[in-house]
């Protein structure tokens, strides 16, 4: 660690200025790779980060980005990145030597939300197949949206990393019987001890996965059902016959347990369902077998089709994160060691397949095993909203930002930092910088995300956030001898929190 500390910091200099240098001149990432492999040994390269060495262009810049981003920060983060640095946890494991062993690399990272004493349960964000997705998998843990949604109940959550080359066979890890189910196992072991938490080995799982990582997430639902409270499957369903045209895909029996489990099949409409061909065009088809099996036989399965998106996850959190929420609201127990509780089938409204209205379970007059199946009117009324345009309405403004922090970086700049949390509903978009009374800033300065909505933290293909991640920071320079600052959280449909607590900062 010492060793790996000491070369880290020996490029930092050269790389983080060629990082900024081509980030503003947007130049090619070259010349940060030559500095990368003038002073990592290929061992190291390949160990830490080894999607530096990827044949996509793509995935390098995102791989040297979050390399620099990490080489800004102090020691901690480093430590954080190779292992332990709580909140957040990291394990990695080297390809099994056993035929059926898991064939890829793999590093699993875990946020344990701060003040629990007792984990019930673990959020686990799962990626999809190729190696863009698979780099994305390094952020997720730190998605503020999705940590508020395992705060709330006392979980955790898991993203997962697999080290997957482009062209090689994603069943080799995206099917758990191929290794990575008990690597999984493994991996919240070994977690449990790190962290102190070793109810992590024993507490049940909210699975969201996305193409290759819905194959994974179906698969564990379909494997242990009596450990998973509820799982999302975005563009990605497990198979139960055989697919002619892609045979090295095994399919699953359908285990009479897995029908307590609720699940949503989650795509968009570019998928097949409005747009017929191209390379997603089959994924409609897969669903469709995959809802008229389990919930032709009782299962609690839904459907939702995004109305704007293809195979990107688009804005599909604002309505899976308040799915979670009820779902983990309705299932998990008072004491850990009590199972798991079945939802109250009373409270489910149902809704034709591509219908956009939905009805009490009371009221449905069509097959009930036939309809799309929604916990609770609560989200029969979210999903309304996506379904038909995928703006979901929220009236409840976000938390008030917290533990506001001042440094002097030169004379006459003040640098504040603080902290916030998301909204459940619909997750931070960005903050406002008050001083004296007037606004003088906004962090980050410029909106984008080009998957959805405007998001503090953008968002990658995967729904995971970029990198470097934004930092929650703002640079002033004073004028006065006494300045008085305020931070005001706003979410993604512009809704605004209280402003923080007024703080005062001396001129120095």
């Amino acid at each position: 660690m010492k060793n790996e500390n000491r070369i880290l910091r020996k490029i930092s200099v050269h790389l983080s200025l060629k990082l900024l240098e081509c980030q503003v001149a947007n130049k090619p990432y070259s010349s940060v790779a030559k500095i990368i492999e003038y002073h990592l040994q290929p061992s190291l390269t390949c160990h830490a980060f080894p999607f530096l060495t990827s044949n996509s262009y793509e995935t390098r810049k995102f791989s040297f980005s979050f390399l620099g981003s990490l080489l800004l920060c102090p020691e901690s983060t480093l430590r954080c990145f190779s292992g332990s640095c709580p909140p957040y946890y990291r394990v990695r494991y080297e390809a099994s030597k056993d035929p059926q062993g898991l064939q890829f690399p793999v590093k699993f990272t875990i946020w344990i939300p701060e003040g629990v004493k007792t984990l019930k349960g673990i959020v686990v964000h799962q990626h999809g197949c190729g190696e863009g997705s698979c780099a994305s998998g390094l952020t997720g843990a730190w998605d503020l949206h999705w940590q508020a949604v395992a705060r709330k109940h006392d979980c955790a959550l898991l993203s997962p990393s697999y080290e997957q080359p482009q062209k090689a066979n994603c069943q080799l890890w995206c099917d758990p019987r191929n290794g990575s189910g008990q690597t999984f196992l493994r991996a919240l072991k070994d977690l449990g001890k790190m962290s102190g938490h070793t109810e992590l080995s024993k507490v049940p799982w909210a699975l969201w996965g996305h193409s290759g990582g819905g194959h994974w997430a179906g698969g564990m639902t379909l494997l242990y059902p009596d450990r998973v409270i509820a799982c999302w499957l975005r563009s990605g369903v497990p198979l139960f016959e055989t697919n002619p045209d892609r045979e090295f895909i095994l399919p699953y029996k359908l285990n009479p347990d897995s029908l307590h489990v609720p699940i949503m099949c989650n795509l968009g409409t570019k998928e097949g369902v409005t747009v017929k061909t191209g390379r997603f065009s089959k994924v409609w088809s897969a669903n469709q077998k995959f809802f008229k099996k389990v919930r032709g036989a009782g299962g609690l399965v839904g459907i939702a089709i995004d109305p704007l998106s293809s195979h990107e996850c688009g804005n599909q959190r604002y309505l899976a994160i308040p799915w979670f929420d009820a779902c983990l609201t309705a299932r998990l127990p008072s004491k850990p060691s009590q199972p798991l509780r079945k939802m109250k089938k009373d409270q489910a409204w149902l809704a034709p397949v591509l219908d956009t209205t939905a009805i009490s379970v009371q009221k449905y007059k069509g097959d009930p095993l036939k309809g799309v199946w929604l916990p609770s009117q609560r989200i029969a009324k979210a999903w309304m909203h996506y379904v038909s345009d995928a703006e979901i309405p929220d009236l409840t403004p976000p938390p008030s930002p917290t533990r506001i922090k001042f440094s002097n970086p030169t004379p006459n700049k003040v640098r504040i930092t603080w902290q916030a949390r998301a909204d459940i509903e619909s997750g931070l978009s960005h903050f406002i910088i008050k001083k004296n009374g007037k606004i003088i800033g906004q962090v980050p300065e410029k909106l984008v995300n080009r998957y959805g909505r405007p998001l503090f933290q953008e968002l990658l293909y995967s729904d995971t956030p970029t990198q470097p991640l934004n930092v929650m920071e703002f640079i002033d320079e004073q004028t006065e001898e006494l300045n008085q600052y305020e931070i005001i959280a706003v979410n993604t449909v512009g809704l605004a929190s209280k402003p923080s607590a007024l703080t005062t900062q001396q001129k120095k």
